[in-house]
């Protein structure tokens, strides 16, 4: 079983069954060389998402290779690159196959797992780690969360380098204006981005499901008026990787 602390901060499940908080790095001990490379799949439907995971991990998670990216479950699993030693799972792929199924699947060819989702309930988390999974968290978190937890579940020392720059602006990005959105319209726009729909923005901040959507709404209106397209949840996802909003 997983559970929270008092703050929310998620649990990883430990080989004796007791949760063990993500933030108790000091509770691990390294159990992968230094020199040995994690080798990484990310399935994920969302190909702005997945381009976005892989670009962060590319530049920033040197201790991590990326060698297996897939849109759907059979691409990873028919992968010659499959099994890797890590798998991260999209909770809610739009695919038949159920997350047990999938989850079982990744552990018994040897790898371990990682389920990523935009909806984090107890049902969802306790059906994921009963199935095998080491650790549930959500796409909210930044992605420095994210691998740190993943380092976490493979015993690798945690990384306290900065933040790179993970990708570069489109040309004349620089000299593009970036809307000045109040606190409401940036935590919409950043939940929005991180892969919840609007009625999971609402329920994360706690507010009508119409003020979240006028939230984002005026997010748009803000972007379009500085000549930046946003219209489409695809821009509305790159404008974010561009001023530091999906990280």
């Amino acid at each position: 079983m997983t559970s929270t602390d008092p703050n929310g901060s998620h649990t990883l499940r430990s080989s004796s069954s007791r949760p063990m908080p993500v933030a108790s790095w000091n509770s691990v001990s390294p159990e992968t060389p230094a020199t040995r490379r994690v080798r990484l799949a990310i399935l994920d439907d969302h190909e702005v998402l997945l381009d976005s995971l892989s670009s962060w991990i590319n530049v920033n998670a040197y201790d991590f290779d990326l060698v297996l990216t897939a849109h759907t479950w059979l691409q990873l699993v028919h992968s010659d690159n499959f099994p890797t030693d890590l798998v991260f799972l999209d909770f809610q792929l739009k695919e038949p196959v159920s997350i047990e199924a999938r989850v079982r699947t990744c552990r018994a060819a040897g790898a371990k797992v990682v389920v990523l989702s935009s909806l984090d309930t107890r049902e969802s988390r306790e059906r994921a780690l009963d199935a095998g999974a080491s650790a549930f968290l959500s796409k909210a978190l930044p992605m420095r969360e994210v691998m740190d937890a993943a380092r976490q579940v493979m015993g690798v020392a945690r990384d306290n380098a900065p933040q790179r720059d993970w990708r570069p602006l489109p040309v004349g990005a620089s000299n593009q204006s970036r809307p000045k959105l109040s606190a409401g319209e940036a935590e919409a726009f950043r939940l929005y981005v991180s892969g919840f729909s609007t009625n999971e923005v609402a329920q994360q901040m706690n507010v009508q499901y119409e003020t979240a959507k006028t939230y984002l709404r005026r997010v748009r209106e803000k972007y379009a008026k500085a000549n930046r397209p946003a219209s489409k949840k695809a821009e509305l996802i790159r404008r974010a990787a561009e001023d530091g909003y999906l990280q």
